[in-house]
């Protein structure tokens, strides 16, 4: 005997199905929910926003943006798999945060449990620095880390996120070893740099795009340079094997059928390739990513395999 869940998925594959054959629009035929799992502000609500009106331009409907925060984002992503798996429920997704929350402790679900089905931006790691700072290049921090071990501290947004693995990975490449002082978010990580209450700052580019000549970045981590900050080195050009940052994107239930999936991503791709799209995410100092379902698998496994061996050798996992 079929349960209802089943019952449900079947139904709502048919439609889709159908749609197909006959050529008509059924998905998306109404509103769409976009929960984001962190408070109204924040850059994955930010970036959420930029995507509402493309999205209402290309297929008539509207992005509905509602806030479901807590747990660094585990409370929505430990109640996703509970909600409608028809389509019009989404959710923004955050890396390393659903990799590592479920790693650390029992945070109401696993990793394998969250459905993405499309990265579409990051937020590059970048080492920041006040305008005033002594450090004018990177080879200049790593020198007086390597002559004043543990004496160099850097600010960063919060314990095992993306800045604290940077932190750890670059620490390792470069043969230093610097003190990471985490902060609630990258507002109060970019304050205490800005106040001098740390020499240095593991930020992202949006901190350089945000506050202007106020800062200096010494290297993103990216593959090439942001073409918002022409003169910023990559680590790699330096000679250092980074890139990465905080990866955001979407996902669904677990129960919402394979041809549902695929229309989101493919929509969400084609908001993602609309040029005007990609320049307000690089104006705003964001990089873009497209990452649709069918290459998730191989991404996600990837970015766990990076993220474990990191907080793994810090000590940050059992």
């Amino acid at each position: 005997m079929l349960n209802l869940k089943t019952v449900k998925a079947l139904a709502i594959a048919s439609a889709v199905s159908l749609a197909a054959a006959t050529g008509a629009m059924a998905f998306p035929d109404k509103p769409i929910e976009y929960i984001i799992p962190f408070g109204p502000g924040g850059e994955s609500d930010i970036s959420a926003r930029f995507q509402q009106p493309f999205f209402k331009d290309k297929f008539g409907q509207d992005l509905v943006v509602s806030y479901k925060p807590g747990g660094g984002g585990a409370v929505g992503w430990a109640q996703l798999n509970s909600m409608a798996g028809d389509g019009y429920t989404i959710m923004g997704i955050n890396l390393p945060h659903i990799v590592i929350q479920p790693a650390q402790k029992d945070v109401g679900y696993t990793t394998a449990d969250i459905n993405a089905f499309f990265m579409f931006h990051y937020t590059p790691d970048a080492i920041v620095v006040t305008a005033d700072s002594p450090y004018q290049t990177l080879a200049d921090l790593i020198a007086d880390a390597k002559a004043n071990p543990g004496a160099l501290t850097m600010s960063g947004s919060g314990k095992a996120t993306a800045n604290h693995l940077a932190q750890i990975r670059f620490d390792e490449m470069a043969g230093i070893k610097t003190t990471y002082v985490p902060f609630k978010g990258t507002g109060a990580s970019t304050t205490a740099n800005l106040g001098k209450q740390v020499k240095a700052q593991w930020g992202y580019t949006t901190v350089g795009a945000a506050q202007g000549d106020a800062v200096r970045m010494l290297a993103v981590a990216m593959e090439e340079r942001h073409p918002l900050f022409p003169d910023v080195p990559t680590f790699k050009e330096l000679g250092f094997d980074m890139v990465g940052g905080a990866y955001r994107g979407m996902a669904v239930p677990k129960e919402t059928p394979a041809d549902v999936v695929k229309a989101l991503s493919d929509a969400f791709a084609e908001v993602n390739a609309d040029e005007a799209f990609r320049k307000q995410m690089l104006d705003g100092g964001f990089a873009l990513l497209d990452v649709d379902s069918a290459g998730m698998a191989d991404f996600m496994k990837a970015r766990t395999e990076e993220y474990v061996a990191a907080a793994t050798a810090a000590g940050l996992l059992n």
